[in-house]
């Protein structure tokens, strides 16, 4: 009888699982392709195919869908930045041009969920725990990138905040049309050289 209990415990929280996954992945899929207006609580529970119901047995209402899947987004975010990073040549410049880059391709690939993502974490209602833990993993990628250019003395913010304004800016204004949409960049280079004084600690 324990085992059947355990065994039966164990289904239902898969089922948990699989169904709170299921509706994180609806709901990427809807912002993707009818962007943030098109994201609902009953098209999500649709698309995954539950009752219009299911959905609020695993969130706290709309914001808490969109906290999840923001958190998902940060996730992915922080893969695609380490990913590049592990794909430079091991030299502290050429892994933060690469997860610059990868900062930038990541926004202009997901134009609705970065924005998305930004919006959520920065709201003023706070965020979940597990927003504020996806968001801080993502940017600790940026903060150990920098590190190596921290002068002695120098708070690591000052470097962490130009790199951050300066890509987050560009990718920002990219997206909103005001340097063209389609408009890419060869090379992060041309944007980090902005900051001219960044420079490896001594």
């Amino acid at each position: 009888m324990l085992a059947m209990t355990i065994s039966l415990e164990k289904t239902r929280a898969g089922a948990h699982g699989d169904l709170r996954e299921g509706l994180i992945s609806a709901g990427l899929t809807l912002l993707a392709r009818d962007g943030a207006s098109g994201l609902t609580l009953r098209k999500c529970a649709a698309l995954a195919g539950v009752s219009h119901a299911a959905p609020a047995h695993h969130f706290d209402g709309l914001p808490g869908l969109l906290d999840a899947i923001a958190a998902r987004g940060f996730e992915m975010f922080a893969d695609v930045m380490e990913a590049r990073a592990a794909a430079a040549p091991q030299e502290p410049r050429a892994r933060l041009e690469a997860i610059c880059l990868g900062y930038f391709d990541f926004a202009r690939d997901n134009p609705a969920l970065y924005d998305l993502m930004f919006r959520q974490i920065w709201s003023l209602a706070g965020s979940s725990e597990e927003l504020g833990r996806s968001g801080a993993r993502a940017y600790a990628v940026l903060a150990d990138t920098c590190a190596p250019f921290v002068q002695e003395g120098q708070e690591p913010g000052v470097v962490e905040t130009q790199v951050w304004s300066l890509i987050h800016g560009y990718a920002t204004l990219v997206l909103v049309g005001k340097l063209g949409r389609n408009r890419a960049i060869a090379s992060v280079t041309d944007v980090l050289g902005l900051l001219g004084g960044l420079a490896l600690a001594d």
